[in-house]
């Protein structure tokens, strides 16, 4: 694991500017750090050692040393691919599962990246034809950004942007479509950024930089995915679980100590149980909360749940204890470790749960995360298939959706019907609405702004939405812009390498595969994971409702919080210097606040963190 950045220029004359970049990302690879100098060419790493510990030094370089690597991430698949390599003659130097990708150009030019069964973010330099490829995984777990600011700068790239930022020869300005996108989303949507000029290397594909010319393209998978007869039930739920058990067994590839997220729910329970038959020892993480009532799912803390199962399986487990005030205590390095603003709230307890894991000497956790995108998890998934009018006419005026949680089900679904398929689309799952946005946002920085529903337009025409589409949405678009990035982020602000198997390429493609009625039967979601497991899980884990880790932010800003609304919407806050805020914007969030039927806190915890992201970037 490590972070690269680098850039190529015919005209910065600065030894520095690298070493800068790199010194920004210090905390996702604080074990080594290496520079490659080749007349315009730089490039480096910062490296977290889990694999091939003293030898996995990088750059990793092809048998007649003309190719140059730098990477983040592991290669799951690489112990297969090094057999194959090594039956073809090609002699290996490391142990490092990264070296396999020096060969593989080798081997198949470009087209390597569809070899890889893993995460990742890849620089390769070929200096026999003096070209450089840029490459990110299939799910999107890696994060890499880039610039192209100029003629005399050709590309500047970094897995964070806060290193691009320390590139001195460009100039970034802010980007108001993604200011406007974050509210309703709680991120901003990729490839765009916080910055105009810098975007996000789309995951699944490759940029190719050769005689000043920048090329960004989808590449080809040649991974062995399965396929499924869905016809035998029984047998489908054989495969399943035997593709998810090898998920996780071959994320389990480390030299250094693994442990697990338990949060007492069906999947982290299936990845710590598979894990913990394999490996000699496993630590166990989960919060627990004061038992404030959760709009969502009851009670938040599921604490005894997790520790019971930990017992269970005789694992070492370690349960935090998370308050408002500890959480407060986070939030500038939630906001530093974010990169950009970013807003979902539970990223606070991932944070909390790498904290302590780092103090017990862990350097991986596996996670359950993604599972619910892959196999039909989210609680109004068992609402999809209900019959839907489409008129779509109250929508402008209307800001109903799944957080009116004052407004009875029936009367939600009521509105719900109405919509079309996009509007539907965001009223499932998303947060601000565009009328609410207008209200918070002054209307000079509202022109010329785009729809956030657009981001649904472009998946699927409006009259081709079936249930299965709105979960394939979520694992195109939710699953990588929020849970993918939010564990990458907060679990690398502590040099702690987070995997989730669940989002394997095997299972993306069996998710690709599986209709709608394997994944939620009646009001039981997951029905085919459940089922799948049932006799690898206790019944007590497997008929839990679904439960996600809610922070209860509508309480804690009405409440512990409250000061940190009014600061924001104050006259003094960095977003209102900015000229962002209305005038009205402070009353407007308060009512907001305060909305009996509906649930705004998560709205308004964008614009605190817009604020304070905003406040560390005048001090950068």
């Amino acid at each position: 694991m490590c972070s690269i950045a680098g850039y190529i220029s015919s005209s910065v004359r600065d030894p520095e500017c690298l070493s800068r970049m790199l010194d920004t990302l210090e905390h996702r690879g604080p074990d080594d750090l290496s520079q490659f100098h080749y007349q315009s060419v730089h490039m480096g790493m910062t490296r977290l050692a889990i694999n091939d510990i003293y030898q996995g030094q990088q750059p990793l370089y092809n048998r007649a040393q003309t190719v140059a690597v730098f990477y983040n991430g592991e290669i799951y698949n690489y112990p297969q691919l090094r057999s194959e390599l090594e039956s073809k003659g090609y002699t290996f130097r490391t142990g490092s599962d990264g070296e396999v990708i020096c060969h593989l150009y080798d081997e198949y030019g470009d087209d390597l990246f569809g070899y890889l069964d893993g995460m990742f973010a890849i620089s390769l330099w070929d200096y026999s034809t003096q070209t450089l490829l840029l490459a990110r995984d299939l799910a999107g777990e890696k994060p890499l950004y880039y610039t192209s600011p100029s003629s005399s700068c050709t590309i500047v790239y970094a897995s964070e942007i806060k290193a691009i930022r320390r590139f001195k020869h460009i100039s970034l300005t802010l980007n108001n479509q993604a200011i406007w996108d974050f509210p309703t989303f709680l991120w901003v949507p990729e490839p765009n950024t916080i910055f105009s000029q810098v975007y996000a290397l789309p995951k699944g594909h490759l940029l190719k930089v050769q005689d000043s010319e920048v090329k960004i393209k989808p590449y080809d998978v040649h991974l062995p995915l399965p396929t499924f007869d869905f016809s035998d039930e029984q047998d489908v739920l054989n495969q399943i679980r035997s593709v998810v058990e090898k998920s996780v067994v071959s994320r389990l590839l480390s030299d250094v100590p693994i442990g697990c997220f338990l949060s007492g729910g069906l999947d982290s329970s299936i990845v710590t149980s598979i894990a913990s038959r394999h490996l000699p020892s496993v630590d166990t993480f989960s919060v627990s909360f004061d038992q404030i009532p959760d709009p969502y799912h009851g009670l938040l803390d599921e604490s005894v749940a997790a520790q019971e199962f930990a017992s269970f399986l005789g694992v070492n487990h370690h349960s935090i204890c998370v308050t408002a005030s500890s959480f407060r205590g986070l939030l500038d390095q939630f906001c530093y470790s974010g990169d950009q603003p970013f807003a979902v709230s539970s990223g606070l307890g991932i944070l909390s749960v790498a904290q302590e894991a780092s103090a017990h000497g862990i350097k991986v956790l596996l996670s359950g995360d993604c599972a619910d995108e892959c196999f039909g998890g989210y609680s109004w998934y068992q609402y999809l298939s209900l019959g839907y009018e489409s008129s779509s006419s109250n929508f402008n005026q209307s800001p109903i959706s799944f957080q009116n949680f004052g407004i009875s089900l029936d009367d939600r679904l009521d509105y719900l019907s109405k919509y079309n398929s996009f509007q539907r689309a965001w009223a499932w799952h998303y947060y601000a609405h565009e009328s609410e946005k207008r209200g918070l946002f002054s209307i000079d920085f509202c022109n010329d702004l785009r729809s956030s529903l657009r981001h649904f337009e472009s998946f699927s025409s409006e009259t081709d939405w079936s249930p299965k589409t709105y979960i394939d949405h979520d694992r195109s678009f939710y699953m990588s812009n929020e849970m993918l990035t939010k564990l990458d982020r907060m679990t690398m602000a502590y040099s702690i390498e987070g995997r989730v198997p669940f989002a394997s390429p095997a299972i993306l493609s069996l998710a690709s595969q599986i209709p709608f009625s394997y994944m939620v039967r009646g009001s039981t979601l997951k029905w085919a994971l459940r089922n799948a497991f049932k006799d690898h899980v206790p019944a007590s884990i497997l008929n839990r409702p679904k439960h996600g880790f809610n922070v209860p932010i509508d309480h804690w800003l009405r409440s512990e919080w409250s000061d940190l609304l009014a600061e924001t919407f104050s006259n003094e806050s960095a977003i209102n210097k900015h000229g962002f805020l209305s005038t009205e914007a402070a009353s407007f969030a308060n009512a907001m606040l305060y909305d009996d039927q509906r649930l705004n806190g998560h709205s308004l915890f964008c614009y605190i963190m817009l604020n304070r992201w905003l406040e560390q970037s005048d001090d950068y």
